[in-house]
Parts: C-alpha cells; structure tokens; sequence
C-alpha cells in the first residue's frame, strides 16, 4: 500500500517512522510520500491561505495548491479529508482501507479549506467531535489503524483478529506473569489448558466490558445463542 498525505507540516508524521509501522516502512510493506501543498504555490510568498469572502476571522486553504498537488500524485487512490462534519473512523473504515492499493489524505489547517476542496475528496472522515488545530493528528491516527491490519505489518496477524472492535465487542482482560501480584490473582480458567472453557471465559468479559463501558455497540448486535446466554448471565450477575 502507498499512502500519500498533503499536509503543510510533513515533520509532524515522524511517529510513524517508528516501531511496527516503522519497521515495516524500512521493509518496503508500506509507503508514505509525504507532499507539502506549499510547494504548489505561485506567489513569491507560498500563500496557501486567504482571508474569506464575505468576512470573518481566520484564514481558509485555497483549493489552488492542493488541487495541484493532488493532479502531482501518480498514483492518488482513494483521497480523503479529514474535517468534523466526516463520517466518524471506525475500525471497520480501518479495515476497507487497508484493503486499498492507494490512499491519499488532505490535512487542513487554519479555519479550514475553500469549500470546493471537499469535490476533490472521495471521503470526508472525522476522529470525533473535537477540534484539533490540523488534519495531521487525525490523519496519523487513521493510517496507524489501518497500515497494522495489513497482513505482514504485526507479527502475529491473528492478535488483530481478537482486539478490541475487531468483532464490534471490547477486548477481554489479559493477563501474564505472574500469576499472582499483591494478592490479586490470575483467573484459573487461563491457566487450566482447557481451551473452549477459555475461549468462553474471553467471550463472556468481552461482552461484560462492552456492556458496561460501550452498551451502544450490542443495540444493533446479531448475537449468537451463546451470546445471548452469556449476556444473560452477565446480567443477572450485576443486578
């Protein structure tokens, strides 16, 4: 996969040179091409902004640069604003990207972009409902989670498998050694080798811990029988 981020301030994706993600951009299993818009100015000053038509503070990115910068691109796949009016990112918008050859993200900045830049996108994706100075935040965000689902990225590909929101539940509790610390213990299910009790034992937690921390991710939940069974359980073990 290669993702090309516009952005006004590329030194800011240095995080993304480091650990896994890192690693696997050393090893060629993913690409980043980082394009600074400025550099599509024509103006002896590189304005990439302008105050807006009809008054008001701040200043709006003029679609000129951008435009020029994304027509630079070979290779621009799908392209992508971040912005808050966006659908919000998910882990499943996580998982369609990362089956994509190419990805492109626009970072905004300053009071926002000339609204004809938003017909340059295929997608508008917000992280949720705050603002942050730029798109460079929320674009690092969004590649991190989708660049570690591609298979070969991590280690082991099944640990994606089993995480929080792989499966629309929260991740169950783990645990290693030791298997006792200032007197609280590991639970004996984990540690009797009896893997279907185990596998039980995770299904129940995880529903546990979405029910009491993200019950709006079982409202339009298909359970399973065993789901059902458990949550029931769950239920009458709170009240």
């Amino acid at each position: 996969m290669k993702i090309n981020v516009l952005t006004l301030f590329p030194d800011m994706f240095k995080p993304l040179e480091t650990s896994l993600l890192g690693r696997a951009l050393e090893d060629k299993k993913w690409d980043l091409n980082l394009v600074n818009f400025r550099d599509f100015t024509t103006d002896v000053h590189h304005h990439v902004d302008d105050t807006p038509y009809g008054g008001g503070a701040g200043m709006v990115l003029q679609i000129m640069p951008i435009k020029k910068a994304l027509d630079s691109l070979e290779n621009k796949g799908k392209v992508i604003i971040t912005a808050p009016q966006g659908k919000t990112f998910d882990q499943a918008m996580a998982k369609r990207f990362s089956t994509e050859e190419n990805l492109t993200f626009i970072c905004g900045h300053y009071e926002g972009f000339d609204q004809r830049v938003y017909d340059l996108a295929d997608e508008v994706v917000s992280i949720g409902d705050y603002v942050l100075t730029g798109g460079e935040l929320p674009t690092m965000s969004m590649i991190d989670a989708t660049v570690r689902l591609i298979p070969g990225i991590l280690g082991n590909f099944a640990s994606t498998e089993e995480e929080s929101f792989a499966d629309g539940l929260l991740e169950y509790p783990q645990y290693t050694r030791p298997a006792e610390f200032e007197g609280k213990k590991v639970p004996e299910v984990l540690m009797s080798g009896h893997h279907a009790n185990i596998a039980r034992w995770r299904l129940k937690e995880a529903l546990k811990a979405t029910l009491l921390h993200r019950p709006d991710l079982l409202e339009n939940r298909a359970m399973t029988d065993e789901e059902k069974e458990l949550l029931t359980e769950i239920k009458s073990e709170l009240d």
